[in-house]
């Protein structure tokens, strides 16, 4: 991926507010070509001691998508305020931009 892209993402990411979230999806279509994939995989290969709020960004099933941080990232949003229906979705209304 570009780095230009990267920053991009990073860039979007870093702007979106405690309590709120956003979807790979989301991201891609305020960049200059990213994929939602490619979105993830920046998302996955985050800088050492970063401060981006990675966690608010979910997949479009408005779910924390499956992975090695995925109960770290839902015990970030609980503590943002973000509640999770029976099925494990965040409510549309908390959706940024």
């Amino acid at each position: 991926m570009r780095s230009e892209l990267r920053e991009q993402i990073y860039t979007i990411v870093a702007q979106i507010p405690p309590g709120r979230v956003t979807t790979y999806g989301r991201i891609a279509k305020m960049t200059d070509g990213a994929t939602p994939r490619a979105v993830g995989s920046a998302m996955g290969h985050l800088p050492s001691g970063h401060e981006l709020p990675w966690h608010r960004v979910i997949n479009a099933s408005l779910k924390v998508t499956e992975h090695g941080g995925a109960v770290r990232q839902r015990e970030k949003l609980r503590a943002e305020g973000v509640a999770f229906d029976s099925r494990g979705c965040v409510n549309s209304e908390l959706l940024w931009p």
